[in-house]
């Protein structure tokens, strides 16, 4: 294993190394938090496939294709659908309304009333976000080191926490694409053909495997509904999703360059359904379906490419671990922490929220100090939190029950309020709790039935109270143009 350890050290080094090249670009909160606005096409498509392919997508989207077969696609399936309805209809409207946070849109679109109690749900969504990547380092760790649970996720925390830290956006985007290349090289080009050959080729693992596991809907008609509903509309919603939009150069980069992102995620949901399927033929006794990734890796890949490939599974955990982490900072700092100091600012294209550069030298260390204290307690919480399923399954949704209709809803209706917006929230997130409650957190039930009220106060509240003020609307549709002429740009060419 000397060599594999060699290839994670240079992995893991070269992440530190880009977290301190980062720090030396973010000079403003706007290079902060969304690298200035100005991600080219590759960097946009690479950074944007690592962010949304995490290691629920890798080792969980193996494991689903060794219990379900080709099937078990339809989990990372439904992510990169998502991506590419988010690309298509509205990643251009809100790259030009030029924010930072959800919730500053949904401020703009509803006249300042409706963001307050959405920055809380969307904290909670993007914490335990982060929280449940970091468990994962465990898991990889055990395998590389075997070293115990906690130093494990203490260890890969640590690091993300770091590079995330030092440079913002610019260590994060950096990094996500160089684990954008590892999880290509890794698990697309590397570990797919291998695993089909070890099992003897498609034509072997027909014979050997029940007829379902070809069946492309075989994982159940209801299963991949509920997939649609969490994690399709969960990308069109979420806040570590829409902070990579923000930080593409122009609404064209962000539209195509998404849905070539999205078109990514489908042959990665296409290749963990494989490599799972033919992890079942070689073992086919594994006590947890989740153990398919490793065991592969571990027993049928030469040394060396072995490194390669679960480093590829770190970087995927990583990248995801990383977008959550600035994504909850910076939720908790600029809708929840500002507000509660009656410090909103404006948000500028060149992020730019007072006159003085020393104003932003203290928006960045604010933002850093942020960053740092959500990653130590996501470390934390990490360590002490056991059933991480449930605990993202809660957060996943509150956010569709709860968020979906009111942002959709102010993207797509011009009819609806505020208060429609607030009851909305309201209303949909505590059906979704009660039904938790009632049917138990794991069950389809509550985002159902959730989604339905939140959608019915929406529209009824919406209706029965007066619309909203016209100069609040005109300012919306001059931002969502992006001609609103407090919203200045940066004449600085884009890195590609």
């Amino acid at each position: 294993m000397a060599v594999d350890y060699l290839v994670i050290a240079a992995y893991l080094a070269g992440m530190l190394a880009m977290g301190w090249w980062g720090m030396r670009r973010a000079r403003s909160k706007s290079e902060f938090l969304v690298a200035g606005r100005r991600l080219g096409p590759a960097l946009y498509s690479g950074t944007m496939a690592a962010i949304v392919l995490g290691g629920a997508s890798t080792i969980g989207g193996v494991g689903l294709g060794y219990q379900y077969g080709l099937s078990g696609a339809w989990m990372v399936f439904t992510i990169g659908l998502g991506l590419l309805a988010l690309s298509v209809f509205f990643s251009a409207r809100i790259a030009r309304l030029k924010v930072y946070t959800v919730s500053e849109m949904l401020d703009l679109r509803y006249g300042g009333r409706a963001g307050v109690i959405s920055g809380l749900v969307m904290w909670a969504y993007t914490l335990m976000l982060a929280v449940t990547s970091t468990i994962a380092y465990a898991t990889i760790f055990d395998v590389l080191f075997d070293i115990p649970r906690t130093l494990a996720i203490v260890l890969g925390g640590s690091i993300v926490v770091a590079y995330s830290t030092l440079g913002g956006m610019w260590s994060i985007t950096l990094t996500d694409m160089v684990q954008f290349v590892v999880k290509t090289v890794g698990v697309l080009l590397l570990l797919l053909p291998i695993a089909v050959v070890k099992a003897g080729g498609f034509a072997e693992m027909k014979a050997q495997l029940p007829t379902g596991y070809f069946d492309p809907l075989g994982i159940g008609g209801e299963t991949i509904f509920t997939y649609v509903l969490i994690y399709t509309f969960g990308m069109l919603i979420g806040q570590d999703i829409w902070q990579r939009v923000f930080t593409a150069r122009s609404d064209r980069t962000a539209k195509w360059g998404g849905t070539v992102a999205g078109t990514y995620c489908l042959v990665y949901a296409l290749a963990g359904a494989v490599i799972g399927t033919a992890a079942k033929v070689l073992y086919p006794d594994l006590s947890s379906a989740d153990d398919a990734f490793a065991t592969i890796v571990k027993d049928e890949l030469p040394m060396g490419v072995r490194g390669l490939v679960l480093a590829a599974a770190l970087a995927a955990v990583m990248s995801t671990s990383s977008g959550a982490l600035i994504a909850c900072a910076t939720v908790a700092n600029n809708d929840i922490w500002s507000r509660l100091r009656g410090a909103r600012t404006a948000s500028g294209a060149d992020g730019t929220d007072a006159a003085d550069g020393a104003h932003e030298r203290d928006e960045v260390r604010g933002n850093r100090v942020f960053i740092l204290v959500m990653g130590l307690a996501v470390i934390v919480v990490a360590i002490a939190l056991n059933d991480v399923v449930e605990a993202l399954t809660v957060a996943y949704n509150l956010l569709v029950g709860g968020l979906l209709v009111p942002i959709l809803g102010g993207l797509l209706w011009r009819r609806g309020t505020a208060q429609g917006a607030l009851a909305a929230v309201a209303v949909g997130g505590l059906t979704v709790v009660a039904l938790m409650a009632a049917y138990g957190i794991l069950a389809n039930e509550p985002v159902y039935y959730g989604l339905l009220a939140s959608l019915a106060a929406y529209v009824a509240v919406s209706l029965a109270t007066p619309p909203t003020d016209a100069a609040v609307l005109a300012a919306w549709r001059e931002r969502l143009a992006g001609r609103d002429p407090e919203l200045v740009s940066e004449p600085v060419p884009a890195p590609q």
